[in-house]
């Protein structure tokens, strides 16, 4: 792209024009220019109607073909935790056990200063060994200092010992494993919210600063930020919320996942809502399912509940009377079935229609039936879901097909049926599990690897 004339003031005060390109504009369909006056959008038209701003605007800009759009929107991030992974140990790319102890051991050389040390992304179902960094190892590579390493799907994490001895009680706690395994469930929460406790004000602040960045540089405009008391701390939230207030940058829009409505409401948060769990991941074999996983030890494991429907019921009640979205995180069947039973009881209590109005969402439903489907249309439920996933795990040799067998594997996350139904989609990352990457998503919603789930472009864009 071309400037046919230099700036002629600030970037606040100037009116520029955009001319030679394609601007997607639902108003007008043909537009190629466009003009913008002290940041806004004044003015979407033709090339021919460009002609009578060019003598009269600070700066004309030759788009030479390019493509200009309203910028995305990911409605489901961690931003802090995207932070961490951007500017410091990110084991997603390691394709061995030992590669990744490698770069756990430079991480922890090159970070002396840092209180605790906290990577994100290896995934031991790609390495030749089949098993994740044991703790007696991760001491040994850290040095004995506090780490906090969580898997691709952040619903299960390696640590170090000196981090548990933060943590007391947590060996009792559901879902701690002495042995190899990695920790789950509520050990697995506990840990992580002492981890993002003990980071430093300095740490915090630079990761956020690093996602904000990058989501910028992507065409990102707005950050769903989906927090909460087993996600993260309340200051690093009310943190994240001020530094978009205040310094340029992608808007940030806030969940805190937290069945305290009023506390959700305290600090900021649009909703009581994003990854409030009702269940776990399929990864980390803690998605709650009808019927058992194809692959773990135990035959009839079915995963972990957390929420019931009448919990949820509740918790719909109560945000759809104070004027707050409610919303769950729900990815196996069986946890988007009580999803839906929980909101037809609030929608049974308060009637259908305010139901409806309040525009409550649920975040992933990877595994949906006709029926769920058509419930969550009834109900006006918004489908928030990551296209990513279906890319990174799905196809007959994906993580999909190993934990539920290929026929299973092959119903999952149905955008075409979603859209027929007329059930809204919000696209998003959920960063760091799958990284920032607005047209990556769109890809991967139009070229979904089970074709019948395929939607087209414009309304993968649209999402």
């Amino acid at each position: 792209m071309s400037e046919s004339t230099p700036p002629a003031s600030s970037a606040e005060d100037r009116t520029v024009l955009l001319r030679g390109g394609e601007v997607h504009s639902p108003a007008d369909p043909f537009a190629t220019a466009m003009v913008v006056e002290r940041g806004h959008v004044a003015w979407v038209g033709s090339e021919g109607a460009a002609d009578a701003f060019a003598t009269g605007v600070d700066e004309v800009v030759d788009l030479e073909g390019a493509l200009v759009t309203p910028a995305f929107v990911d409605a489901h991030v961690h931003t802090t935790a995207t932070g961490f992974a951007l500017t410091g140990l990110d084991l997603s790319a390691a394709a061995s056990l030992a590669e990744a102890a490698e770069l756990v051991r430079a991480h922890a050389a090159a970070r002396p200063e840092d209180r605790i040390l906290i990577g994100h992304g290896w995934d031991a179902s790609r390495w030749p060994e089949r098993r994740p960094l044991t703790r007696a190892e991760l001491d040994e590579l850290t040095g004995g200092r506090p780490l906090y390493l969580t898997r691709i799907d952040v619903h299960s994490a390696v640590v170090t010992t000196a981090l548990l001895d933060l943590v007391p009680g947590v060996r009792g706690l559901d879902g701690f494993h002495e042995g190899r395994q990695p920790l789950t469930g509520d050990a697995h929460h506990a840990v992580r919210a002492a981890a993002f406790g003990a980071v430093s004000a300095r740490q915090r602040t630079e990761a956020q600063r690093a996602a904000r960045n990058r989501a910028a540089a992507l065409g990102i405009g707005t950050l769903h930020e989906c927090g909460g008391p087993r996600i993260s701390s309340e200051e690093d939230f009310t943190g994240l919320l001020d530094l978009a207030r205040d310094e340029a940058g992608p808007r940030v829009v806030g969940y805190w996942a937290d069945l305290d409505v009023a506390r959700a409401r305290a600090l900021g948060a649009l909703g009581a809502a994003g990854d409030l769990f009702a269940d776990g991941s399929l990864g980390s074999h803690t998605a709650c399912l009808h019927e058992p996983y194809a692959d773990h030890a135990d035959a009839g494991h079915t995963g972990a509940a957390h929420l019931d429907a009448a919990t949820i019921a509740l918790h719909v009640v109560a945000c759809t009377e104070a004027g707050l979205q409610a919303g769950f995180h729900a990815i196996g069947d069986a946890a988007v079935t009580a999803v839906v039973e929980g909101v037809r009881a609030a929608a049974e209590k308060l009637g259908l229609g305010r139901v409806r109005a309040a525009r409550h969402r649920v975040e992933h439903v990877e595994m949906l039936t006709p029926e769920t489907i058509a419930a969550f249309a009834e109900l006006g439920l918004t489908a928030s879901v990551q296209p990513a996933f279906d890319a990174f795990w799905g196809g007959e040799e994906g993580m999909y097909a190993d934990r539920l067998g290929a026929e299973r594997a092959r119903t999952l996350n149905p955008y075409a049926a979603l859209l027929r139904a007329g059930v809204p989609l919000a696209f998003g990352s959920d960063s760091p599990v799958t990284p920032l990457d607005p047209w990556g998503t769109v890809r991967a919603a139009a070229f979904h690897r089970t074709p019948e789930h395929r939607i087209s472009a414009r309304a993968a864009f649209t999402a």
